[in-house]
């Protein structure tokens, strides 16, 4: 016999309630046989998540850190969450226990914004393991090397345009970020303005950046019925966006994929040579099942070069461009010690990096003072842990708190200003300190781009100093417009600027 329609309902309203209170019973057995870090208290169901600034949660988890140290505890709605604030225990777990810490966690995000073509966010695995291989052929240390005269030729036609047209100094700086990244992977010369492989990579990410955080993806995973939502419906922008977010990637993926797949046999005879067309010619006799699984893992790298090529320099060098035009002495110095080196007869080369302590120190607080991937990307734990006397379990969400470890006042004094000298000793020379070693991320997850990015930025950031200058624009009066810097949120913090905020003026002519 069935029971009643109202013996029915009273099943349905207990069975909520019965699950949290399995839930919490489990949570609160393991918690009691299980030391777990310290942290802020949750509340039921939400956790910490109403405490937490998700726009900008590095900043909480900062304050947060203070109080309950470079370790703690968060959960976030039905997520158990671990925050590092140190560079020290980062490396304790994310490096020398990788094994543990390398897998990513569930976004909710990814799928939908089209954002799974980029193996950052592959699970760790096989398919993972191919594309980073591919990745790294091309960009490891070693190889990098190559790149370097087309580095500083980029970074000198970027002079040009920046003198030329200084107003769409981003602009320039975006098409200089990619050139190199879309060249070594696609064999693809960008335009030196206005180039439209560059404009649908800033398409691209304009939308996917902002969600692909664990804060953000959790109101998807919670709430999964956003993504069917009718277009009418209040609440429906998440699918639109996603919609749109989805067919910008793609568009990103596939339309220089397939330039490099069309211009292989002319780029070949000319000995030009790209990521995707070397791969290509090598699986061209294999079946096609095995070459299906192949090319998905070389779009994947082909992508993922590209985003972490425009997304990081462009906004490492906005990020440089604010700090001239707040601390004019740095910018003086640093000019100062270019025309002591190098001379005004010629622009500086990567033979003369060494000779250049200053500069290098220069690059090191750009990393530092605002790093661009404040919190990384979120790693899983993948068997459970003990560490310094704390649990952490499975399924655990660890992040890495960059924003933290800069702002470190013990490591750095006064961290909140642009001071280069930190990283030089009492004889000028550089310390051992180098940001690099925490911002581009820890263990079998970090940038494997690194190599080629720190070029890239060097090159840049030596030959603007050494051609330009950087100052605070003047209204029709001469009086300096005061502006704000403001900053976006999300995966990255990125630097906004008016076009009007900055002016550059030339400072030498020996192009």
């Amino acid at each position: 016999m069935f029971p009643s329609v109202d013996g029915r309902l009273a099943i349905l309203a207990v069975l909520p309630t019965s699950l949290f209170f399995i839930t919490s019973l489990k949570r609160f057995i393991r918690n009691r046989q299980n030391k777990f870090p310290p942290g802020p208290v949750p509340l039921p169901l939400l956790g910490n998540i109403l405490s937490l600034d998700t726009k900008a949660a590095w900043l909480t988890y900062t304050e947060w850190a203070a109080a309950y140290g470079d370790l703690f505890f968060v959960r976030l709605l039905g997520q158990e969450v671990v925050v590092i604030n140190s560079q020290h225990v980062a490396e304790a777990l994310l490096d020398k226990r990788s094994r543990i810490y390398s897998d990513r966690p569930y976004l909710a995000t990814v799928e939908p914004f089209g954002w799974s073509v980029v193996f950052a966010f592959v699970g760790y695995g096989d398919e993972w393991r191919l594309s980073r291989r591919l990745f790294h052929q091309t960009f490891r240390s070693d190889s990098a090397l190559k790149f370097r005269p087309m580095q500083i030729k980029q970074a000198r036609e970027m002079i040009v345009n920046l003198i030329d047209d200084p107003q769409n100094y981003h602009s320039h700086f975006a098409t200089f970020s990619s050139s190199v990244a879309m060249s070594a992977t696609y064999g693809y010369q960008t335009s030196p303005r206005n180039d439209p492989l560059v404009r649908n990579v800033e398409n691209a990410l304009a939308i996917g950046l902002e969600v692909v955080t664990p804060e953000k993806a959790i109101l998807l995973k919670t709430f999964p019925f956003l993504l069917k939502l009718p277009d009418w419906c209040w609440g429906s922008s998440i699918k639109r966006n996603a919609r749109t977010s989805s067919d910008r990637m793609r568009e990103m993926t596939d339309v220089p994929f397939q330039y490099a797949q069309d211009h292989m046999v002319e780029n070949s005879a000319i000995g030009q040579f790209s990521m995707v067309a070397e791969n290509l010619q090598r699986i061209e006799k294999q079946d096609q099942t095995s070459r299906s699984l192949f090319e998905g893992a070389l779009k994947k790298a082909a992508t993922t070069a590209i985003i972490g090529s425009y997304e990081t320099t462009t906004s490492t060098l906005m990020t440089f461009a604010l700090a001239m035009v707040l601390y004019p002495d740095v910018q003086r110095r640093a000019q100062a010690e270019i025309d002591s080196v190098v001379g005004r007869d010629r622009l500086p080369t990567f033979e003369d990096r060494t000779s250049l302590p200053y500069i290098e120190s220069v690059l090191r607080e750009t990393l530092r003072w605002q790093p661009i991937v404040p919190l990384g990307i979120a790693h899983v734990t993948t068997s459970d842990d003990t560490y310094d006397g704390y649990f952490i379990p499975k399924g655990t969400t660890v992040m890495c708190n960059a924003w933290g470890i800069t702002r470190d006042e013990k490591r750095y004094p006064d961290a909140s200003r642009f001071v280069p000298e930190r990283f030089l000793d009492v004889n000028g020379a550089l310390t051992d300190d180098n940001p690099a070693k925490y911002v581009f991320g820890f263990g079998r997850r970090a940038c494997p781009g690194r190599h080629a990015a720190d070029a890239s930025l060097w090159s840049a950031i030596v030959t603007m100093l050494a051609t330009v200058e950087f100052s605070s624009a003047k209204d029709d009066q001469g009086k300096v417009i005061e502006f704000t810097p403001q900053f976006t949120t999300g995966l990255n913090q990125y630097l906004l600027f008016s076009y009007h905020s900055i002016f550059l003026s030339l400072t030498i002519s020996s192009l």
